[in-house]
């Protein structure tokens, strides 16, 4: 497995985790709708990302198309799910539009998992 996939899956295991943390205050701590949201878009995220990165590693040792939109989506999950919950939890703002920029990139990642349909031929040594 190369770098960048044992990178997506650490990503996505820590991601993962604070989804499951963020679902735990949401119902314990603060009832905030936003962090809910926040709670499910990391988990998906997660679950998104680990997916990828198994399907660039079925295509072989070369880079795919999963592994650019895993990528994306760990980072658009942890940028939209991380604004969430910090404006929830803490009343903080990351930077503005940090919201809808995670956002925008967890859409890029799925299309962009979606071009790995269209890659041809297994690269598997």
């Amino acid at each position: 497995m190369n770098i960048l996939r044992r990178l997506i899956i650490l990503l996505a295991g820590l991601i993962g985790a604070a989804g499951v943390a963020a679902a735990a205050a949401g119902a314990h701590m603060n009832p905030d709708p936003n962090l809910t949201t926040a709670a499910y878009f990391l988990m998906l995220g997660a679950a998104g990302a680990t997916a990828a990165a198994g399907l660039g590693a079925a295509r072989g040792p070369g880079w795919s198309f999963a592994d650019l939109g895993g990528a994306a989506i760990v980072l658009g999950a942890l940028l939209f799910g991380g604004t969430l919950a910090a404006r929830a939890l803490w009343e903080v703002t990351i930077f503005p539009m940090a919201a809808p920029t995670g956002g925008t990139m967890l859409i890029l990642g799925w299309l962009v998992i979606g071009l790995a349909a269209f890659e041809r031929g297994n690269r598997a040594a």
